[in-house]
């Protein structure tokens, strides 16, 4: 995760860049409010720690500016002024923690750790849409909302794609919006992801563990051990898998205690349309676009395809037709392309520039869409598409995170 540190003062700045030296922080360390502004309009951070008096304008006007450049970015502010009023205008928008100077380097490590188990398990967006137009799905709703009254263990079945991941979100919404949601895949258990303090962390909020049936044996003790542990009693799980019978018994006796099954997009094809139409609307608007019309003959053939890959097929169309499109009317939708060379790969070009920097604006706009291919050529399998790609299943993860890939894109 990427830290932004602001500090003029060259001593105290050198001071905690050591004592991150040994943390999971990819830190830039810069000195006044212009450096970090710059830094902030060229890469994306996690968090943001800054000092309230600074060379050039204030550590509160550099807040104001970052978090209208950034707007999920969280902010920690350090001071030895105590400005109550300034305090105030800092918590107003949005700072997470204001650090007295001089401070303790335990302290100010606990609040790094605080927030990067937000950051890495922030709550799902009110504003995502939850579709229930077929029978299937508004029973599921109306189970969902029986279940939030819950702290009960909950597992979702069904294909892949089929919206378990949305469906745990919106539990998760229920019960308790906006505490923390963690998602964990299988590959990313181990005895760091559960430790104890790390769950104690998320006191309150919702771990979803997907596809369960892939998990080791190792990966399922430090699991169940985690979940019957005082720090693991205080979270809500939920789960999925293809169905029930592919989990050990006993994980299944322990999470399954709520069970849903999820309809294929096929069999619910009354959720097609209004799907579509809201990611398309995420989409142009995520990219800044107007939201493009679609002919009534392309809905229509919406409507006839078969969705193998489920809700995921379906975003993942929405975003290539997006990058295709041109003009008002929103182009073709692809189906998912699975061979190894049956489409072009179409990228926009790089503003006038050196050549190195052209080749590095077309390395950046190629990677998006080169995940995407190698996630529909794995199915939507993130360990067998970090193998195929030569990299690992966390740096992966982060590779998606950085270009906005969800969970419903991945074919």
């Amino acid at each position: 995760m990427r830290l932004l540190l602001v500090e003029d003062k060259d001593s105290f700045r050198r001071l905690l860049i050591q004592a991150l030296a040994d943390s999971p922080w990819e830190v830039t360390a810069v000195g006044d409010s212009a450096e970090a502004l710059a830094a902030l309009q060229g890469a994306g951070f996690e968090v943001m720690v800054t000092d309230l008096r600074l060379p050039g304008f204030s550590g509160l006007e550099l807040l104001k500016r970052a978090k209208r450049l950034q707007p999920a970015l969280r902010v920690v502010l350090m001071s030895a002024f105590g400005e109550p009023h300034d305090i105030v205008e800092a918590m107003r928008w949005g700072a997470e923690d204001f650090l007295p100077k001089p401070f303790d380097l335990d302290r100010f490590l606990d609040v790094l750790e605080r927030l990067r188990a937000l950051v890495g398990a922030p709550p799902p967006d009110p504003r995502e849409p939850w579709i229930a137009q077929s029978p299937s799905l508004k029973a599921l709703n109306e189970g969902l909302a029986r279940a939030a009254e819950s702290g009960a263990p909950v597992l979702f079945l069904g294909e892949r794609g089929a919206g378990k991941t949305r469906a745990a979100r919106r539990l998760h919404s229920l019960r308790h919006p906006g505490a923390p949601f963690l998602l964990l895949a299988p590959e990313a258990l181990d005895a760091e992801a559960l430790a104890p303090r790390r769950l104690a962390l998320l006191k309150g909020g919702s771990i979803f563990l997907p596809d369960l049936e892939c998990l080791t044996e190792s990966a399922l003790s430090d699991l169940l051990q985690a979940m019957e542990s005082p720090e693991g009693r205080a979270i809500c799980w939920s789960g999925s898998a293809r169905q029930a019978s592919d989990l050990p018994d006993r994980l299944r006796e322990r999470i399954g205690v709520l069970c849903f099954p999820l309809l294929p997009l096929r069999e619910r094809r009354e959720d097609i349309l209004p799907l579509f139409r809201a990611f398309l609307e995420a989409g142009a608007r995520q990219q800044g676009r107007q939201l493009p019309l679609i002919e009534h003959n392309a809905e229509r053939e919406l409507l006839k395809r078969d969705w193998a890959g489920n809700a995921r097929e379906l975003a993942w169309s929405v975003a290539m037709a997006l990058r295709a499109q041109e003009g008002a009317i929103l182009s073709p939708l692809p189906h998912v392309a699975v061979g190894a060379g049956d489409s072009p790969l179409g990228l926009p070009w790089p503003a006038p520039a050196s050549l190195e920097a052209m080749l590095m604006a077309i390395e950046k706009a190629a990677e998006a869409p080169l995940l995407r291919r190698a996630l529909a050529t794995q199915g939507g399998d993130l360990a067998a598409t970090a193998t195929a790609l030569g990299i690992t299943p966390r740096t992966l993860s982060q590779r998606l995170r950085d270009h906005h890939i969800s969970i419903e894109e991945r074919p």
